[in-house]
């Protein structure tokens, strides 16, 4: 028969016991914090970890509107609105979310933009509130009426050919792939980098 070893220890023999990560005191506020939480939560605390990607709250994804974010029929994407010269190079710039219409934005626009003898706009500007602004201040309207109007619209045809000029602005600022493509999350880094290229391509 082998004979046993005397050299046997005990279990606890020289062992240094383990020193806890984290106190207790932390702890157990973590458990009081937790079983403190709302009744009616429990199904979106749950759903967070049922996904990928970081966890939306029970709000869900915040920050859309702030950034100039809106749905519209494309999907998720961001309006550029300008006012160009009579040379066609743009002066005033503002963003807002693609969900939002023209004629919403024309008064915060008009805003940054000084005194003008005439403004040409398409039909997305129609609206009679725009039009009484413009007169008041001293401004002709070349902005089509749209067609479910009772009355229609007179407009200087010969002036409105030169909205072209404004077309061909937002073509140029195409052509620079982070306008095309918007790679800025925040509205004022994107509206920052499409004052750049318009700078480049109008003004330098």
């Amino acid at each position: 028969m082998v004979r046993l070893s005397c050299g046997l220890r005990t279990v606890h023999d020289d062992l240094q016991p383990l020193q806890p990560l984290v106190a207790a005191w932390l702890l157990d506020e973590a458990t009081q914090c937790l079983s403190r939480g709302r009744r009616g939560h429990e199904e979106h605390r749950d759903r967070q970890h049922l996904h990928q990607g970081p966890a939306l709250g029970i709000r869900g994804q915040r920050g859309r509107q702030t950034q100039a974010i809106g749905r519209s029929r494309g999907g998720w994407t961001t309006k550029v609105h300008a006012l160009t010269d009579v040379l066609g190079r743009p002066y005033a710039l503002m963003l807002t979310a693609g969900n939002v219409s023209d004629v919403k934005a024309a008064s915060a626009l008009l805003e940054r933009a000084g005194r003008m003898r005439y403004l040409l706009g398409d039909k997305g500007y129609d609206a009679n509130s725009l039009r009484k602004t413009l007169r008041e201040n001293g401004t002709s309207p070349v902005i089509p009426g749209r067609r479910n109007r009772k009355r229609a619209i007179r407009y200087d045809l010969q002036r409105y050919r030169g909205r072209h000029l404004i077309e061909n602005a937002f073509c140029r600022m195409k052509d620079f792939r982070r306008i095309a493509t918007r790679y800025d999350k925040l509205a004022a880094n994107f509206l920052s980098a499409v004052a750049l290229a318009t700078a480049v391509a109008f003004w330098l």
